[in-house]
């Protein structure tokens, strides 16, 4: 049982995390802290958070956890903002989707305070962002990585992974710069891609015959260009050197496609299709069955 809980950052991400952990009866208050007073008021009359702070001074006196869900460039302002309040018995994480940068950023800000720092990255969302799509359920069943510091107590990391799993999340450990490198491929390169491809439709002369016949295919494919602009500019950004060895990789990728239908390689082509439909089906299959 957590008897305080800050969340700064009071969006789909933190707002899932407070009503999660109120569906669980895991948290006595969480109390919102933010940039805006609007997404707070709304977060409050919706009930997701039970209070607003004022300031860090307010917000930290007495608090258990702190989740810091604000996109990972107000990472380093945000944690200078708080240092001076933290308490030792105060243990913070955030949700952010890098890890390396943000690991960085609380040394920088924290000193020694760092012990209290636990990274984590909960492997969840929905193309809509904002406190008003937050849901209770959205990590359950959902995988979240924790990437711990060797400064970190034991029961630090435990009672972030013990918050995590009252929201129903499965938790993982990885290492920062391992955790860059595989998101770089499963999550930052396949939502790139969805944004330049409507980005690419978009411009063109004909945007709106293409968007008028675009079905099922394209919604699909599509989705997560529906993404927070803000939060995936600094997602990209910051794993930038990861993100750009996956791409090239890609390109790679796409030249050989694009050999085979130029040369009408038809077996060529069912080949790769084959190949790819079958390790996306096993794939599938070693999913939870609440889905993907």
């Amino acid at each position: 049982m957590l008897n305080k809980v800050v969340i700064c950052g009071v969006g789909l991400i933190g707002g899932s995390f407070a009503l999660g952990l109120k569906a669980a009866g895991a948290v006595g208050e969480i109390v919102g802290l933010g940039r805006t007073a609007a997404p707070l008021e709304e977060a409050k009359r919706l009930g997701v958070i039970d209070r607003i702070a004022s300031d860090w001074a307010d917000a930290l006196h007495g608090a258990d956890l702190v989740l810091l869900a604000m996109p990972v460039g107000q990472m380093a302002p945000v944690l200078v903002a708080m240092a001076t309040h933290l308490s030792p018995e105060t243990v913070v994480t955030d949700g952010g989707s890098t890890k390396s940068d943000v690991v960085a950023a609380a040394r920088a800000a924290l000193g020694e305070k760092v012990r209290q720092f636990v990274p984590g990255h909960p492997i969840a969302g929905a193309e809509k962002s904002g406190v008003a799509a937050a849901q209770a359920n959205l990590y359950a069943d959902k995988r979240v990585v924790l990437t711990p510091l060797a400064e970190n107590a034991a029961a630090s990391v435990a009672r972030v992974q013990g918050a995590w799993e009252a929201c129903g999340a499965r938790v993982s450990q990885l290492a920062a710069e391992d955790h860059d490198r595989v998101f770089a491929a499963v999550s930052h390169l396949p939502h790139l891609l969805a944004f330049a491809l409507v980005h690419d439709f978009a411009q063109r002369p004909n945007s709106d015959q293409l968007f008028g016949f675009a079905a099922g295919g394209f919604r699909d494919f599509t989705r997560i260009a529906s993404s927070h602009p803000e939060m995936w500019r600094d997602i990209c950004i910051a794993n930038r050197h990861a993100l750009l060895l996956e791409l090239d990789a890609y390109m790679v990728e796409l030249m050989r496609t694009r050999v085979l239908l130029a040369g009408g390689d038809a077996a060529g082509l069912e080949a790769l299709f084959s190949t790819a439909r079958a390790r996306r089906d096993a794939w599938l299959d070693s999913l939870p069955s609440s889905g993907e």
